[in-house]
C-alpha cells in the first residue's frame, strides 16, 4: 500500500511526499492560505416556492422529531431550511399511515437537491409501563395514598391501572415511582398479588397514560416488543436510515435486531438509546454492538440520580467519539419552547455544553412535535450550535501509533488530511463508496466542512448524521479528473465554494474507486469557474 501527499493546482505546485517521511515539512513550506467565503450565494428550494439565502449550516447536526405542529411538505422544507438534518418519527405516537405521510414528504425533499437531505430515524416505542387513562385529571396532594392496580380500566380518585402485568414484582416497599419522569413522585408502601399501594412525594395532576419508572430500577420486559418488531418492518418496508432503540439494557438486543436486519436485506443503522439502569454496567458492550449512540436524558434522569446524567452524558460522548460512532444528546434541550417563544439560559447553556462537549447531534422532540414554536426552535439551536463550534478549541487526537488493525493506515491518513486542512484553512472534498474515510475525517473534526461525494444513496443518507459531513451523492466516472472536475463545478454552483479559494482533496483507498490497488491521495487544489 503506497500513501502519498499529492499538492497540486490544476498543475502540480510542489513534488509529491512521502507522507510518512516529509509531510510535516510539506505544510510548513507552503506559501499560501485560502480565501474562504464570508458569504454565500442564494440557492431555490422548490418544495415551498420560496427563496432563501444559503445560511451557514452546523456542524453539529440537529434531529428534529416530526409530529401534529410539523407533519407538512411546507414545515418539513422550513425545518431543513431552518437547519434541520434529521427527521425522528416517534413511534410512540401515531400511527403506520401518518408516519407514511411525514417518510412520504422527506423523500420528495431529498428528491430535489443533489446537496442537502434530510434522513430518517425511526425511534421505537420500547417497553414503556404508563398508567391507565383517566377521564379528567387526578389531582395528587403530598402525604396521601394513592394506588396502582393490574387490573385494565380502573380509575377512581386513588386508584388507576397500569398496562404491565409485571408492575407488582418489579417493585418492592420503599421504591419511589417517578411520573413523567419526576413531575411526581411516590413512595411504595406495601403491595398485595394485583395492587401496589403508595404514598405521594411530591403531588400534582396524574393525566391519562403517564410515564412511569421505578428510581433506580428498570422494568423486566423486553426491549424491543411486539408493537417495535411491527414499527421495525415498518421502517424496512420505507427503507429508513436509522433505527433509535429504546431501552437497551445489553448488546443481545443489538446483535438480535442486526441478524433481523440481514435476513431481510435491510441495509439500516443501529442506534442505542442510553436511558435504563440496567444499560449503565453494559455500556461497552452495547456501544460496540451498535452503529451509534442517543443519550436518552429523560428516563436516564428518571431511573438514576438525576445528578448523575451530566456525568453519563460526557462519558457516552467521549466513548462514541473514541469508537468512531455517532453520538446525539437529547430530552428537553428546549423544552420551554414548547409554548414559549424564547429560550431558557439554561436550555441555552445545555445546547452548548452537548456542542463542546463533541456531541454529532443535538436533538428537539415536542418542541417540532407538537410545540407552538417549532421553527424558532430550531433556528434557535443552530445559532447556539454555529456560535459554539467557532468557539471551541479541539485538540485532535493522534491516532494510536502501536495499534496494527487494518484500518490503521486509514487513520492516519484521516489525521494527516485534517490537519492539512487546518493548517491550510481549507474544506475538505472526500470521494467515497462507503463512506468510512467520510467517518473518519468526521472524527477528527476538521476545523472546516467534509464534502463527502458517493455514487451510492444509502451512504449519502447515513452519512447526513455525522459531525460536519455534507454528504453529497454524484455518479463517478471512470476518469477521475473529470469526477473532480464535476465535483468543484458542482460546489461552486451552489456557492459552498469561490473561486481563488484552495481545497483538500482526498482520494481514499480502503477500497480504491480508480485504481487497481490500495493508495491514499490528498491534495489540495485551486478552485477555477
Amino acid at each position: 500500500m503506497t500513501t502519498t501527499v499529492h499538492l497540486s493546482s490544476p498543475t502540480c505546485l510542489f513534488k509529491s511526499h512521502n507522507l510518512k517521511l516529509s509531510y510535516s515539512n510539506s505544510i510548513s513550506q507552503l506559501p499560501f492560505h485560502s480565501n474562504l467565503p464570508s458569504k454565500r450565494s442564494p440557492s431555490t428550494l422548490t418544495i415551498t416556492s420560496s427563496t432563501r439565502s444559503h445560511q451557514e449550516r452546523t456542524k453539529t447536526k440537529i434531529v428534529c422529531t416530526i409530529g401534529p405542529s410539523t407533519s407538512s411538505p411546507h414545515m418539513i422544507s422550513e425545518l431543513a431550511e431552518s437547519g434541520m438534518n434529521v427527521a425522528r418519527l416517534n413511534m410512540s405516537h401515531g400511527d403506520h399511515a401518518s408516519h407514511q405521510k411525514t417518510i412520504d414528504f422527506v423523500k420528495q425533499y431529498n428528491s430535489l437537491f443533489q446537496d442537502r437531505l434530510i434522513s430518517i430515524m425511526l425511534d421505537t416505542k420500547g417497553p414503556e409501563v404508563r398508567s391507565g387513562d383517566v377521564p379528567q385529571p387526578i389531582l395528587l396532594k403530598e402525604g396521601q395514598m394513592f394506588n396502582f392496580t393490574l387490573n385494565r380500566g380502573v380509575c377512581t380518585q386513588d386508584t388507576v391501572s397500569v398496562n404491565y402485568d409485571g408492575f407488582v414484582n418489579d417493585v418492592e416497599d420503599g421504591d419511589v415511582l417517578l411520573v413523567d419522569g419526576g413531575m411526581m413522585s411516590l413512595v411504595v408502601r406495601s403491595k398485595t398479588k394485583d395492587l401496589v399501594k403508595c404514598q405521594v412525594i411530591d403531588g400534582g395532576e396524574l393525566k391519562s397514560r403517564r410515564h412511569l419508572n421505578v428510581r433506580g430500577k428498570s422494568a423486566t420486559l423486553p426491549s424491543i416488543t411486539d408493537k417495535d418488531w411491527e414499527d421495525i418492518k415498518f421502517g424496512v418496508d420505507n427503507q429508513v436510515d436509522f433505527y433509535a432503540v429504546s431501552f437497551v439494557k445489553d448488546a443481545r438486543v443489538v446483535y438480535e435486531l442486526k441478524e433481523y436486519l440481514k435476513k431481510h436485506n435491510a441495509d439500516i443503522h443501529v442506534i442505542v438509546k442510553i436511558e435504563s439502569a440496567d444499560s449503565i454496567p453494559n455500556l461497552h458492550s452495547i456501544l460496540s454492538a451498535s452503529d451509534g449512540a442517543m443519550v436518552a436524558r429523560g428516563d436516564l434522569g428518571a431511573e438514576l440520580p438525576i445528578e448523575e446524567v451530566p456525568l453519563l452524558q460526557e462519558d457516552i460522548i467521549r466513548r462514541c467519539n473514541r469508537m468512531q460512532k455517532p453520538v446525539i444528546v437529547a430530552t428537553n434541550m428546549l423544552e420551554s419552547m414548547i409554548i414559549h417563544p424564547t429560550p431558557t439560559r439554561a436550555e441555552v447553556s445545555d445546547i452548548a455544553i452537548a456542542v463542546r462537549q463533541g456531541a454529532d447531534a443535538v436533538m428537539l422532540s415536542g418542541e417540532t412535535a407538537h410545540g407552538k414554536y417549532p421553527l424558532k426552535s430550531v433556528k434557535v439551536m443552530h445559532a447556539v450550535a454555529l456560535r459554539n463550534e467557532s468557539n471551541v478549541f479541539r485538540s485532535v487526537a493522534y491516532p494510536n501509533h502501536l495499534s496494527f488493525h487494518k484500518s490503521h493506515m486509514g487513520e492516519m491518513f484521516a489525521f494527516h488530511a485534517t490537519t492539512m486542512s487546518n493548517t491550510l484553512n481549507t474544506p475538505i472534498i472526500v470521494f467515497t463508496r462507503t463512506g468510512s474515510m467520510a467517518i473518519l475525517l468526521s472524527h477528527y473534526r476538521p476545523n472546516s466542512t467534509i464534502f463527502a461525494f458517493t455514487n451510492e444513496g444509502r451512504i449519502k443518507q447515513r452519512l447526513g448524521l455525522y459531525h460536519g459531513v455534507m454528504p453529497i451523492y454524484m455518479q463517478f466516472s471512470n476518469d477521475s479528473e473529470e469526477t473532480f472536475a464535476r465535483a468543484l463545478k458542482l460546489l461552486l454552483s451552489k456557492g459552498h465554494l469561490q473561486e481563488g479559494q484552495y481545497v483538500t482533496l482526498v482520494q481514499s483507498g480502503a477500497q480504491p474507486i480508480w485504481r487497481n490497488k490500495s493508495i491514499h491521495h490528498i491534495q489540495v487544489r485551486e478552485v477555477h469557474g
